[in-house]
């Protein structure tokens, strides 16, 4: 049988709508693999707060991890751990390193879930990346809200000066690192959409094949 012109339209729409989400996926991926590192660097790095030109202390906070200037040596003591929550000055640096770390690990999951692209439905996949990314925005943002709550531990004061106090830094700064975690959460909501809308559109491919249904045979 032969194709018919509209068929034929349709066969071309298809293959470059095919190709088009296939490039976009790629392109997810590669955004994706970006963010798992972004989030990598927030959860370890120590600076998401810092001294200023105010502050009687030098030094710098992370969610688990800081370092303070003596004040007799101006030499920095670090000290902080996420293997011993002891060492953490705060109950809220604790709590906001592990919505941080836990929203880490679901990024990597989703990196991890590619290889189901090879045994599964990919429209599937794509859904289960999208909630696995809106639930690492949604702990990222639990985790940059509940930070500030440990401001007031007596570490921050020493650093900060004592009219630091929950969500107030007094005379310290905010620094790279916090900043970049709220900007991932916009990265995260990005990825997650797309991701959905990926999924959607695998589930609106059309066949490989437009064949006329009870068509006249061929001359």
């Amino acid at each position: 049988m032969d194709l018919l012109p509209a068929q034929e339209a349709a066969k071309i729409y298809h293959t470059n709508y095919v190709r088009n989400s296939r490039a976009i996926g790629v392109m997810w991926a590669v955004f994706t693999i970006c963010f798992v590192i972004i989030t990598a660097v927030v959860f370890i790095q120590p600076y998401w707060i810092g001294d200023s030109v105010d502050t009687p202390q030098a030094g710098y906070f992370g969610l688990f991890h800081y370092c303070i200037g003596n004040a007799l040596t101006s030499e920095l003591i670090c000290k902080g751990s996420m293997l011993d929550f002891a060492s953490i000055p705060s109950p809220a640096f604790r709590t906001a390193m592990f919505f941080v770390g836990t929203s880490m690990l679901l990024i990597v999951g989703t990196m991890v879930c590619f290889s189901l692209f090879f045994f599964c439905n990919a429209g599937n996949v794509y859904k289960i990346c999208a909630w696995m990314q809106l639930a690492s925005a949604a702990l990222m943002v639990m985790g940059c809200m509940i930070y500030p709550d440990g401001w007031d531990a007596p570490e921050v004061k020493r650093m900060c000066g004592q009219k630091t106090d929950k969500y107030s830094l007094g005379n310290c700064t905010v620094r790279w690192a916090y900043i970049l975690a709220i900007i991932s959460i916009l990265d995260a909501l990005l990825l997650a959409l797309l991701s959905f809308t990926l999924g959607n559109r695998q589930d609106k491919l059309l066949p490989d094949e437009f064949q006329v249904e009870g068509g006249a045979e061929n001359p």
